[in-house]
C-alpha cells in the first residue's frame, strides 16, 4: 500500500526512489518499442531541456494572461508556429488565423464542437456529422455538450468516407462537419477538400482533426511525400486541431486549436460576471492552467527548429517503410491500409494466425502494439504509431514479427467457451454488476498484482464478441475496479 500522506515527511531522495520503483512497471516511453501513447524523437538532451523549461513556468497560472505575460507570449508563439505549419498566416489564403493552446486533442475537439454549437443558439437540437473512423473524442464532445452525433460509414476496404454520404447526412440542424488528417486507427487522410467544399456550400463549419498527424504531414510533404490537401489552404476549412505532444515531440499536455479568423473563435470563450468575485473569462475548458507544459513545448520547438523536424520526418518515413516491408514479408499478414504517413496498420488473412495472440507474442518479445477490434466490416488489426525513435529498431522488428507470428500460429486462435459467447451476445449492459465484472476479470487473468502484464488475447476476443454498448459498460466497470484508493 502506498500512503501519499504519511504521518511524517519523507526525505526527497526516498520519495524519488519510490517513484522510480513505481515507474519500473510501466511500458517503455523511450526506445522505439512502444507503438502507442508516447512520441519519442530519440534526441539526446531534449527531455532535460523540456523539463527545465517546465519547471521554470510550472507555477505560472494561465487564468489571467495579463498577470503572466511570459505565458501569453509563449502561447501566442506556439499558435503562430502551428498556423504556419498548417498553411495559415501572413501571405496565405488564411492570413487571420487565431488559436488557443489546450491540454490535448480531446479538449481541442470538445472546444471545436462547443464553438460551432454556440455559434448557432437558434438551433435547438444541434448535430455533428463525422465519419465513423473519426476519433472517439468527437463522441465524447457530443455527449458532454448535448449535440446529436451523425456517423457516416466508411468503405471497409479503404476506410475512407464517401463525400456524397457526408452531404446526405447534413441537415438544417448540423452545426459542424469534421474529418481526419489522418484518422488515428488506420492512418488515412479523409477527402478534406471535397468534404470542406460540401460544408461550405451548405453554410456549415468544417473542422479538420489533425491532432494525430497535423504536425507530421506538412514535414512529410516537404521531404517529397505526395498527399492530398488537408489544411487551411483548402477553402471551407474553418478550424483545425493539432497536438504538439505528438509529432512535435513536446511533453504531454499541449494541443492547439486554430480558427480561420477571430469571429469564428469568439463562441469558444466562456465569460461570466454575474457573481461577486472576479469576472471569469476562459478561452479553454480549464480556468487555472499551469504554464509548465506550454513553456516545455516552446523550448522543444525552439530547440529542434524547422530543420530538426524535417530530419525527424525523414527518420519516421524510413521507419514506416521498413515496418511495412516487414509486414509484407511475413506469411499471413498484410497491411490493412497503405502505410503512407506515420501509421502501420496490419491485419491477418490466415484464420490460424490470431492477431490478438500475435500482439501478446510481440509484447512478450518487448514490442508493445495496439490491437484494434473489428468494426463495420473492417477486420481486426494491429496499430503501430511510428515515431522517429523506431528507425534504429526496424532491423530487429522484422525477425521479431516473423518469430511472433510463428509462435501465434503454433498456439492457434483463441476459442471462447460457448457459454461465454452466449453471455457476450445476449447480456444487457444494465445487467452488469461490479461483482460480475470482477469475477470475469479474475477468470481472464486480470486480477493479478499491479504491474503484472497479463496476456490479453482472450480479453480482446471477448470484447470483440460483445456489442459496443456492452463492451463500453464492461470496460467502465473494469476500470472502476482499478481506480479505487488503497486504504
Amino acid at each position: 500500500m502506498i500512503d501519499a500522506l504519511p504521518p511524517q515527511g519523507i526525505p526527497a531522495e526516498q520519495v524519488l526512489a519510490e517513484l522510480r520503483g513505481l515507474r519500473s512497471a510501466d511500458l517503455p516511453t523511450h526506445g522505439g518499442r512502444l507503438f502507442a501513447y508516447v512520441y519519442d524523437p530519440a534526441r539526446a538532451g531534449l527531455d532535460q531541456l523540456a523539463m527545465s523549461a517546465y519547471a521554470l513556468s510550472a507555477h505560472v497560472n494561465g487564468l489571467d494572461p495579463t498577470a503572466f505575460p511570459s505565458l501569453l507570449a509563449t502561447e501566442n508563439a506556439l499558435v503562430a508556429a502551428a498556423a504556419r505549419v498548417l498553411g495559415a498566416g501572413p501571405g496565405t489564403a488564411a492570413p487571420d488565423v487565431v488559436g488557443s493552446v489546450t491540454s490535448g486533442g480531446t479538449e481541442s475537439l470538445i472546444l471545436a464542437v462547443k464553438t460551432a454549437r454556440d455559434a448557432h443558439p437558434e438551433i435547438a437540437h444541434p448535430r455533428l456529422v463525422i465519419p465513423s473512423t473519426a476519433h472517439a473524442a468527437f463522441a465524447k464532445a457530443a455527449h458532454y455538450l448535448g449535440v446529436e452525433l451523425d456517423l457516416v460509414p466508411v468503405d471497409p476496404v479503404t476506410c475512407v468516407p464517401d463525400p456524397a454520404a457526408v452531404a446526405a447526412a447534413i441537415t438544417a440542424e448540423t452545426v459542424l462537419v469534421a474529418c481526419s488528417a489522418p484518422s488515428y486507427a488506420h492512418g488515412v487522410v479523409d477527402p478534406v477538400g471535397q468534404i470542406a467544399a460540401i460544408a461550405a456550400q451548405r453554410g456549415v463549419r468544417c473542422h479538420v482533426d489533425a491532432c494525430f498527424g497535423g504536425w507530421a504531414l506538412p514535414f512529410l510533404r516537404r521531404i517529397g511525400l505526395d498527399m492530398p490537401a488537408f489544411d487551411f489552404a483548402v477553402p471551407g476549412v474553418t478550424s483545425m486541431s493539432v497536438d504538439l505532444h505528438k509529432y512535435a515531440y513536446t511533453p504531454k499536455g499541449v494541443s492547439v486549436l486554430l480558427h480561420r479568423d477571430a469571429s469564428l473563435r469568439r463562441p469558444q470563450y466562456f465569460a461570466f460576471a454575474d457573481w461577486p468575485g472576479y469576472t471569469m473569462i476562459n478561452p479553454v475548458i480549464s480556468s487555472t492552467r499551469s504554464g509548465g507544459p506550454i513553456a516545455a513545448a516552446f523550448a522543444t520547438l525552439r530547440h529542434l527548429g524547422d530543420e530538426g523536424y524535417l530530419e525527424l520526418a525523414r527518420q519516421t518515413r524510413d521507419a514506416v517503410t521498413g515496418l511495412a516491408a516487414a509486414v509484407a514479408a511475413t506469411d499471413g499478414l498484410r497491411l490493412l491500409t497503405p502505410a503512407d504517413y506515420t501509421v502501420v496498420c496490419l491485419t491477418s488473412d490466415d484464420p490460424e494466425l490470431d492477431l490478438f495472440v500475435l500482439a501478446d507474442e510481440l509484447a512478450a518479445r518487448g514490442w508493445h502494439t495496439q490491437p484494434q477490434l473489428p468494426f463495420e466490416g473492417i477486420p481486426a488489426s494491429i496499430h503501430l504509431t511510428v515515431t522517429a525513435s523506431v528507425a534504429p529498431q526496424v532491423a530487429q522488428f522484422g525477425p521479431a514479427l516473423a518469430e511472433a507470428a510463428a509462435a501465434a500460429r503454433a498456439q492457434g486462435p483463441v476459442r471462447l467457451p460457448e457459454e461465454l459467447l452466449a453471455m457476450a451476445a445476449h447480456l444487457q449492459p444494465d445487467q452488469l454488476t461490479p461483482e460480475l465484472v470482477g469475477g470475469l476479470a479474475e477468470s481472464l487473468g486480470l486480477g493479478g498484482e499491479p504491474g503484472a502484464a497479463p496476456r490479453l488475447a482472450v480479453v480482446n476476443t471477448v470484447l470483440s464478441a460483445a456489442p459496443p454498448r456492452l463492451r463500453e459498460r464492461l470496460l467502465v466497470e473494469f476500470v472502476s475496479l482499478l481506480q479505487r484508493p488503497s486504504w
